[in-house]
């Protein structure tokens, strides 16, 4: 690998940027391809076997080819709102899994480092605690407390920045609730539909690890479809 090459990579590592090392394995030629910038004129053939490698997140030569695809994907931000007992089943599950995950809940005596070890706990309302932590469209949301007062407000925020996933817990009942007091807070129907509520794929388990195993289902099935 050229010194040029390396430099840049070890860059874009420090300021977190997704890309991925292009290296044509008969050569040893490479470059770094980024979504939506230019391919080097070397690989523009195989731009488009390039990007489907890239947006599916795998690594590997490409098919019929001599190049080697090697991404570098950042971790996807999950900011859970509750500490409740379905959350720590959530992280169990996401421990193998590329997430970066915060819990925020203004409940101190259920957002403890006692009941979340090694996790970034807020126990701000959701309007401070987002001040603190950088979204965007690659930070998904799950929201678990059933209490408007929190929920509501992380509600909000996510769609307002356009997080790629909001879920929230509750039955269907509490989900019109919810629907109908978002609506009235001046979000369209158009924005409203983009929650999945209730939250999780259909498993039809009802204890608190079948839940947390239908929630980061479906957190993972939206992650492959951004």
């Amino acid at each position: 690998m050229k010194k040029e090459l390396l430099k840049e990579i070890i860059e874009k590592k420090k300021r977190k940027i997704e890309f991925a090392i292009i290296t044509n394995l008969k050569d040893g030629e490479g470059c770094i391809f980024e979504k939506n910038k230019p391919l080097e004129k070397n690989f523009e053939k195989h731009e488009d076997k390039i990007k489907s490698q890239f947006n599916k997140k795998k690594n590997g030569v490409l098919e019929g080819t001599n190049i080697f695809v090697e991404n570098y994907i950042l971790p996807i931000k999950v900011i859970i709102i509750g500490a409740v007992h379905i959350a720590q089943y959530l992280i169990d599950f996401a421990k193998n899994l590329n997430f970066e995950i915060f819990i925020i809940d203004p409940r101190g005596y259920f957002a403890s480092e006692k009941r979340f070890p090694g996790i970034k706990i807020s126990n701000k309302w959701p309007k401070d605690a987002f001040n603190e932590i950088k979204t965007d469209q690659n930070t998904a949301l799950i929201a678990l407390t059933h209490d408007p007062k929190i929920d509501d407000p992380a509600l909000q925020h996510a769609l307002k920045n356009n997080f790629f996933y909001i879920g929230a817990l509750g039955s269907k009942k509490t989900h019109d609730n919810r629907c109908t007091r978002l609506k009235e807070s001046g979000f369209k129907y158009e924005q409203i539909k983009k929650i999945f509520g209730p939250i999780g794929i259909k498993l039809g388990g009802k204890s608190a690890p079948e839940i947390a195993l239908s929630i980061i289902s479906q957190l993972v099935s939206e992650v492959y479809k951004k």
